[in-house]
């Protein structure tokens, strides 16, 4: 155990500055867990390699746990991952639980992290053989098995696909490159819109403009005067946060983590695809469903347990394969490199000491995480009850300046922010829904990708059924989702009538 000489006060002091800025990075709009290891990367320079490890394994853990706070007390998701904890973090904080819907969330992430963590340093090896079998065919379905959430999701199933397949529609745009199996040229726009949509448009100005900007101007034009539909957080008995709340929550604890965690150790998938499937799962297998996005406690624990998950998850490709996981575990692959060390099937073998390292950074930095966010969660909180007038400037000002910063400078993203803001206040007038308008956008590009890259390698569709035994076993559970989200439908179809007949 030699490793245990490196766990110096330095060694904690890092993790802890690290899980401190990513949780105020996590916590601004347009900020990402991303954003914040690629600002303190250069500081590694200074740092050998285990406290450079310390600082941006902290910095990750944070980062993730922070989206939450703007998810649950602004509708805002912080990072893409987060998306569905605004499902029912939002109308918990509408009802004056926000306090309590965070501090869920709080407890959720830890579990997800040490569970992740734990997988990782149990299973990593045989975790990296597995996802390594997953050709193109496999990676489609896990996304189409994502994309079925949107039957469950919505409240006019044949208006929620259509907005759907917009939402696919819109992450078409832009260059179809020649790595992704197209052609290298523009596609669905017109000749003067190439220079501003080469890449398409970007997924965080995006969601930032449909979850913030839509929801000030909904506001606005409900009108601000006095605030009085401004919640307000106040630990009433009724919303005092209890751990009581886990009870029989295990089994969705374990299926959302082990769901996070396999989808982190799949390289380009996301943890917004993570969160989506733990979410739909926990919907069709929930005893009681139909408080599901209307503040169920169960939603966020389904959310936040899986896409704090990713973080062990996403390290597994990473130290076995070199392949990195997500668009952070890349970042930290030049960690490595300024420290000389190559990633990849023989790290672990040649770097013990690294290894046992970054396996006690992750778990130290999830309960400093958990430390910081559970016991000053009441003062952050407190930033909802800042009259609207007065807290939505400056929800204005974080959003275009993250917007201009995710691409470091590009002004087209602020006008990506205040068109889709503009865009999400019609659509909700003509009666579009977001939830899978935003769930398209964010998987549809990977869906085409991976769908495109199938078809060269195998030249038929029916290998979409016939590769694997994993595959087969994906389209039961597609199936099985799409089977269980009619039936849900028809069965409220069902109680509305007799209500009504009554």
């Amino acid at each position: 155990m030699e490793f245990l000489s490196y766990l110096s006060p330095m060694f904690f002091t890092l993790i802890a500055a690290g899980a401190l800025i990513g949780v105020i990075f996590g916590a601004i709009p347009g900020m990402t867990a991303t954003m914040a290891v690629a600002v303190c990367l250069p500081l590694t320079y200074a740092l050998d390699l285990t406290n450079g490890l310390a600082l941006l394994l902290g910095l990750y853990v944070g980062g993730i746990s922070g989206g939450m706070v703007p998810a649950v007390l602004l509708n805002i998701p912080g990072t893409p991952s987060s998306i569905t904890t605004t499902f029912d973090g939002y109308p918990m904080a509408k009802k004056g639980e926000g306090e309590r819907a965070l501090k869920i969330s709080i407890v959720a992430s830890l579990f997800g992290g040490l569970f992740s963590a734990g997988v990782l340093f149990y299973f990593a090896p045989v975790l990296a053989d597995f996802a390594i079998k997953f050709s193109y065919v496999e990676k489609f379905l896990i996304i189409f098995l994502a994309l079925t959430v949107i039957a469950s999701l919505t409240k006019n199933m044949l208006m929620g696909i259509f907005s759907g397949v917009l939402g696919v529609w819109l992450s078409l745009i832009g260059t179809y490159e020649i790595t992704d199996g197209g052609n290298g040229e523009t596609r669905l726009m017109f000749d003067f819109m190439e220079y501003y949509l080469v890449a398409g448009f970007s997924l965080l100005p995006v969601l930032i403009g449909i979850f913030g900007i839509t929801t000030i101007l909904q506001d606005a034009e409900k009108g601000f005067k006095g605030d009085a539909a401004s919640p307000t957080i106040k630990l009433t008995k009724g919303s005092r946060f209890s751990f009581s709340v886990f009870k029989g929550q295990l089994v969705n604890l374990v299926r959302s983590s082990s769901i996070g965690t396999f989808v982190g150790m799949l390289p380009g998938v996301g943890g917004s695809a993570a969160s989506v499937l733990a979410y739909t799962q926990e919907k069709n297998f929930s005893r009681d469903s139909s408080q599901m996005g209307n503040g169920a406690p169960q939603g966020l624990v389904a959310s936040e347990s899986s896409n704090n998950a990713l973080t062990g998850g996403a390290l597994v490709p990473l130290l076995s394969l070199g392949i990195p996981g997500d668009s952070t575990t890349a970042i930290l692959i030049g960690a490595f490199t300024l420290q000389g060390i190559q990633v990849g099937p023989l790290f672990i073998g040649d770097n013990l000491d690294t290894w046992y390292i970054m396996i006690a950074a992750l778990v130290i930095a999830n309960f400093l995480m958990f430390g910081i966010m559970f016991f000053a969660i009441k003062y952050i909180a407190k930033v909802i009850e800042v009259p609207k007038h007065l807290l939505y400037p400056i929800i204005v000002m974080m959003c275009v300046v993250g917007a201009y910063a995710i691409n470091y400078g590009i002004m087209f993203d602020v006008w990506t922010l205040l068109i889709f803001g503009v865009f999400g206040y019609i659509a909700t007038k003509v009666g579009l829904e977001l939830v899978p308008l935003i769930i398209g956008f964010i998987l549809g590009s990977s869906a085409e990708v991976y769908f495109v890259k199938s078809l060269e390698s195998y030249g038929n569709l029916t290998i979409f059924f016939t590769k694997s035994p994993i595959a087969v076993f994906l389209w039961c559970l597609i199936v099985l989702s799409l089977a269980f989200s009619i039936f849900l439908k028809v069965r409220a179809r069902k109680k509305e009538s007799f209500a009504s007949y009554s």
